[in-house]
């Protein structure tokens, strides 16, 4: 087992990228006999340990990876912060193809890393991972969370992360449309993976019309199956005639090509880091007149109930209750945005960065 930090990749200057998006530590890790390629980002600790799940991904670079544990770390710490956790953000990427590299041996290796950071980061499941993985992972350290519910722990944060998404689009709704129903409301979902499917439930209740995109020819049978909703191109998702585009795939599909093709009026979804670029495209869905209800904000469900499944003893009532609060939240990141005449991330961000430097002059003060 042999870990660096901070190590640059070829056309990546990793100490000016640290710096520039606020990194405390990055870690590579790999192990030779199970064939580990894994890299930890932590992004910052001021309120907690960096919690953040495990994603275990088909990379086309080493490069890329390191790219998306940034940027997911860095969403990680504006989650938590803004959801009133006392967590701080991180995330961790495992190199290769699932289907293919993902074993028992393999996972217990990671988790000797995690543990090695002493409870610096704090692992649970993201894409393809389950809570069986992290049964694993838990095997070899501590700092691991989202167990199966048979070994004590919450299990599958998705149906959480889903109920935040719905209340936060809810919140978006009524800023955008007068009123929170969404009923009748055309709502394309981009996804169809398990935290979208949980959120395609809640929209068939309350009786949207879901149109549905994804790569898994298996997962949009089973929805449309299940409830109904119409499969649409994976291109045609954009440019459906829907009043609510809901992203809960992969992110970075809010971009210079997708803004010219949609057609909504909200934004409101599941997947993280959805803007390319969080500045330029923010301030153009605003120019465009799109709300959009801040990622990092409405999709905190998950990280809600983990945390709380690490941090404390689970309790659900308590994790529903502050899920709950998402909506409030994004209602008043919405209204700011719009006083001061600036992007919601922005706003987002700036409340999220209010708590965690209060927390640092709290510490300075003794």
């Amino acid at each position: 087992m042999h870990t660096t930090e901070l190590t640059q990749p070829k056309s990546l200057n990793v100490f000016e990228e640290a710096a520039q998006m606020g990194h405390e530590q990055i870690v590579y890790c790999h192990d030779e006999h199970t064939g580990l390629k894994a890299i930890i980002g932590i992004h910052d600790t001021t309120l907690g340990p960096a919690l953040g799940g495990t994603r275990f991904w088909h990379y086309e670079s080493e490069q890329e990876a390191l790219v998306d544990v940034m940027r997911l770390s860095r969403g990680m710490t504006f989650k938590s912060a803004i959801s009133g956790m006392n967590l701080g953000g991180g995330k961790a990427v495992i190199i290769g193809d699932a289907r293919k590299l993902k074993n028992e041996m393999l996972l217990r290796r990671f988790g000797k890393f995690v543990e090695s950071l002493s409870g610096k980061y704090v692992t649970a499941e993201d894409v393809n991972m389950s809570p069986q993985d992290m049964e694993y992972i838990s095997m070899e350290t501590k700092h691991c969370c989202g167990l199966p519910e048979y070994l004590g722990g919450g299990g599958n944060p998705s149906p959480v992360t889903a109920y935040g998404v719905y209340v936060g689009m809810k919140s978006a709704a009524k800023h955008a449309f007068g009123s929170e129903s969404l009923e009748g409301k055309k709502v394309a979902v981009q996804g169809a993976g398990s935290v979208a499917t949980y959120l395609i439930e809640h929209l068939v209740k309350e009786k949207a019309q879901v149109y549905v995109s994804d790569i898994d020819e298996a997962k949009l049978a089973h929805v449309s199956k299940e409830y109904g909703a119409t499969v649409v191109g994976l291109d045609e998702i954009y440019e459906t005639d829907a009043e609510i585009y809901a992203p809960c795939a992969l992110g970075a599909t809010v971009n210079d090509e997708t803004i010219e093709k949609l057609n909504c009026a909200v934004i409101a979804g599941g997947a993280n880091n959805q803007l390319l670029d969080e500045a330029k495209h923010g301030r153009i869905l605003r120019e465009k007149g799109i709300v959009y209800a801040p990622d990092f904000l409405i999709n905190a469900g998950g990280v809600i109930k983990v945390g709380i499944d690490y941090l404390d003893s689970f309790n659900m009532d308590r994790v529903m209750a502050m899920t709950d609060r998402i909506y409030d939240t994004c209602s008043s990141i919405l209204k700011q945005a719009d006083e001061e005449n600036i992007p919601t991330q922005e706003a987002a961000i700036r409340a999220a960065m209010k708590r965690i430097n209060d927390a640092k002059a709290l510490k300075a003060s003794f």
